[in-house]
C-alpha cells in the first residue's frame, strides 16, 4: 500500500461513523468535480488466437485502464522474464497475466461494477 493510501486509511479508521460519512461525501464531491471522470469499468478486448506476451500486456492495460500498472510491475515483469528467460509458453504466461489484472481490479474495486 502506498504511503498516502495507508495514511488515509489510518485517518479514516480513527474517525467516528458520522465523520467517516462526511469524509466519503467530500471525496465523492472532489471526484465529481475533477476534470477526468472516474471510470472504473473494464473495457475487455477479446484475446486473439495468436498473441505475444507484450501484446497481451498492452491489451490488458487498455482493458483495465483504471489500474495503476506500477503496482503490478514486479509481477508483470516476473511473468515476462519466465517467458523470455525460461521459455515458459506464451499462452500460460498470458493466462496468468489475465488473472493478475483481474485480481488487482477485484482488490481495488471489488464488485463496484
Amino acid at each position: 500500500m502506498a504511503k498516502d493510501d495507508a495514511r488515509l486509511v489510518s485517518l479514516y479508521t480513527r474517525l467516528p461513523a458520522a465523520e467517516r460519512e462526511t469524509l466519503l461525501s467530500f471525496a465523492e464531491f472532489l471526484v465529481s468535480r475533477s476534470a477526468m471522470p472516474l471510470d472504473i469499468t473494464p473495457r475487455p478486448c477479446e484475446r486473439p488466437a495468436q498473441e505475444s506476451v507484450v501484446a497481451a500486456i498492452k491489451r490488458l492495460s487498455a482493458s483495465y485502464h483504471m489500474l495503476d500498472r506500477s503496482k503490478m510491475l514486479h509481477e508483470t515483469s516476473g511473468l515476462m522474464s519466465e517467458h523470455l528467460m525460461q521459455g515458459r509458453p506464451a499462452s500460460e504466461v498470458i493466462d496468468e497475466l489475465e488473472a493478475l489484472f483481474r485480481r488487482h481490479y477485484q482488490k481495488q474495486f471489488g464488485d463496484a461494477q
